[in-house]
């Protein structure tokens, strides 16, 4: 193991805690654990697989019960991934010209606007609709709309402002190809704050779809020689035990209680960053 790295054990359980709460709110795992893994004098270039594996398992282990719940949107998903994917590009290009330093600031400023944008709201935006009793969980063919059930109630919603969605998740693949995270944490708010699709569905979503991107970036790595095999397995283990709990909690908290763990988290991501970065 390269001496910059934490034991096994401890990064099987950095790589659950980061999961278990990516999974909740929608951020990914690794916006929760690179800033974790550099606040313990881990280098950038350790930090950034062993992050991308805790997305990838993340989006594998809670996409069984987030699908089941009907609360991924394949439609809206793709999408903004393929929009975000070409800021992902652009960004990887920009940040060897940008300093380390810089990168954190503008991952820790994203992360503070996401937060802003998330806390911000108050009330229930989406309600529920007897007339929708008896319709299964899940999108509506050909559209960027569909329902999900909340104790017993179905729920619909059509996501709205769809150009200035995708604008804000362009901005987020760019942040994250820079900054070698998952851009769920723009992705997300873009999706329930500026698309207005409920936040447990943006946050499914956002979970589900991370997982392409990370895959495309661990080939990447493991091309590079990046990837330290012992403490990937082990980051992975935790990840994929984690998300399934996260998953778990994700479906049985209020939407409201969601909107709040997300924008908490992208606090202390912002803090931790934020502090780092001076």
């Amino acid at each position: 193991m390269p001496s910059g790295l934490p034991p096994e054990w401890a990064l099987v359980v950095l790589g659950g805690v980061a999961a278990c709460l990516g999974a909740v709110g929608g951020i990914g795992g690794a916006t929760i654990l690179v800033p974790v893994l550099l606040a313990l004098d881990m280098s950038p270039l350790e930090a950034a697989p062993l992050g991308l594996i805790t997305v990838a398992a993340t989006s594998l282990a809670a996409a069984t019960r987030q699908l089941d719940d009907g609360l991924v949107h394949h439609r809206l998903g793709l999408t903004v991934e393929s929009i975000a994917s070409v800021g992902a590009v652009a960004g990887a290009l920009a940040s060897t010209v940008v300093s380390q330093q810089w990168l954190a600031r503008t991952l820790g400023l994203g992360a503070l606007a996401g937060a802003i944008a998330t806390l911000a709201r108050r009330g229930v935006r989406n309600l529920p609709d007897s007339s929708f009793t008896d319709d299964s969980p899940g999108e509506w063919p050909g559209t960027l709309g569909g329902t999900y059930h909340q104790g017993g109630q179905a729920i619909p919603y059509q996501a709205t402002r769809v150009p200035l969605g995708l604008a804000v998740s362009l901005v987020a693949g760019t942040i994250s190809g820079m900054a070698g995270v998952g851009g769920g944490f723009l992705k997300t708010p873009a999706m329930s704050e500026v698309m207005k699709v409920p936040v447990k569905v943006a946050a499914a979503t956002s979970t589900f779809t991370m997982g392409i991107t990370a895959a495309a970036g661990l080939i990447v790595f493991t091309g590079q020689g990046r990837i330290d095999f012992r403490s990937g397995a082990a980051v992975g283990l935790g990840a994929l035990v984690g998300a399934m709990g996260g998953a778990l909690l994700q479906s049985r908290l209020p939407a409201r209680a969601t909107r709040v763990v997300t924008g908490v988290l992208l606090v202390i991501v912002a803090v931790v960053v934020l502090g780092r970065s001076r």
